[in-house]
């Protein structure tokens, strides 16, 4: 990922710090925590009894969570400020800041987790989500009345409920009990993301038969490799567009030959043009 290429000398641990203040309960379900946080700024991996969503009113977040599920795999998520990662409760995740953010944390309480989102996702963050959170943090109004906090609530849990979902988790191997070879492609994969070379190519570098590589993505990340591969494009070019990197750059370093093709890749994905992601535009 473009932050682990990152120094380890410029990378700033930062504490999780107390969450007393913010633990919801049955009676106050939804609390925000908001942050400034500098880019290069690190949470190490950590969990809560509670769920979480994490989003950024400004500025990109990479979140790493490890999938509770019978595969056990890590995703990160990149996360830009029209997108926001839900974090099942329980789940241990970490937090690496790609630019600088503004940091909007939802901590939910387990009781009012929508049905059936035992695992980690990606959710587009609507217009009213956006303003509703702003209106729910308290740093924006020093004390709210209950009965309007109660209702700011509930209108947060339906909108994110009702929330598209986007794929833009890139699964990972688990580095204890995962297949090392697929480890290695997937790593060399994302440390190249202009290598446009096919998956029997790779393959051959780790010493195994293109048949059984595909079928450890099957098997260990619930994916084709193709798709994993867009999702690590995806993870690569979302950081550099919003740095101000021109689209032509952005594609070249991504392995497209043409601005088109890459365009025509990221709007299936995201919903939205590369351009929409860069500073100063709205990427809804």
């Amino acid at each position: 990922m473009p932050a682990q290429a990152r120094t380890r000398a410029s990378t700033h641990i930062a504490a999780v710090g107390d969450t007393d203040a913010y633990e919801p309960d049955r009676q106050r379900p939804v609390r925000v925590r908001a942050r400034s946080m500098a880019a290069d700024t690190h949470f190490e991996p950590h969990s809560h009894a509670w769920s979480q969503l994490a989003y950024c009113a400004s500025g990109i977040v990479q979140v790493t969570a490890h999938n509770q599920g019978p595969r056990g795999e890590e995703i990160t998520y990149l996360v830009p400020p029209s997108r926001a990662v839900w974090i099942a409760p329980g789940a241990r995740h970490a937090v690496h800041v790609i630019e600088d953010a503004q940091f909007r944390t939802l901590y939910i309480d387990a009781s009012v987790t929508p049905a059936g989102w035992t695992g980690c996702r990606v959710i587009v963050v609507s217009p009213l989500l956006r303003e509703l959170v702003q209106a729910l943090d308290d740093t924006a109004d020093a004390k709210l009345p209950r009965t309007r906090e109660e209702r700011l609530a509930g209108l947060v849990l339906d909108e994110i409920a009702r929330a598209d979902i986007q794929a833009l988790g890139v699964p990972m191997p688990s580095e204890q009990s995962g297949d090392k070879r697929l480890r290695a492609l997937c790593e060399a994969v994302m440390q190249s993301p202009s290598e446009r070379a096919t998956l029997a190519q790779w393959a051959r570098e780790v010493g195994a038969s293109e048949r059984t590589m595909a079928r450890l993505f099957r098997d260990e990340l619930g994916t084709t490799y193709q798709q994993w591969r867009q999702q690590a494009t995806l993870a690569n070019a979302l950081p550099l567009l919003a740095r101000g990197m021109p689209v032509s750059h952005v594609a070249a370093v991504s392995g497209y030959a043409s601005d088109s093709a890459f365009t025509a890749m990221f709007k299936s994905a995201m919903g939205a043009s590369p351009r929409q992601f860069q500073p100063g535009r709205d990427p809804r």
